[in-house]
């Protein structure tokens, strides 16, 4: 099992990333995919039409999302924690991803990278 630790920086206010990672109307503009989402701790969650699913653990407004994300019949639980720090160029994002297989490392850096938090910057910056 391996972590990630990695940060993004986004042109956009706190409240406008936190709103781009909770919201499923939102998810879905920067995604262009199905997102089912709420921010009421304990709810699953779906993104990519059901690509990534699990469960939302906490949430701190503007601050914090907290996620459990499934991977099969994995024992540990692998989580994802997203910290929201204001920037003077906007919003630094701080990710931690926690117990991701080895075989889906490479895979999971490639989509926190490009399809994930890549996505969110192409949103803000058009």
């Amino acid at each position: 099992m391996k972590d990630i630790k990695k940060y993004y920086l986004i042109h956009a206010s706190p409240e406008d990333v936190y709103l781009a990672l909770t919201n499923p109307l939102t998810i879905e503009l920067w995604s262009g995919h199905p997102a089912e989402m709420t921010t009421e701790p304990g709810s699953e969650f779906s993104l990519w039409g059901g690509d990534i699913v699990g469960k939302n653990i906490e949430f701190e407004e503007n601050k914090k999302v907290v996620q459990q994300w499934y991977f099969g019949d994995q024992p540990e639980e692998s989580i994802v924690t997203m910290k929201l720090h204001p920037d003077k160029h906007g919003t630094s994002v701080e990710l931690r991803h926690t117990n991701i297989p080895d075989t889906e490392v490479e895979d999971m850096l490639y989509g926190w990278n490009n399809y994930y938090f890549g996505a969110i910057e192409d949103y803000f910056d058009e």
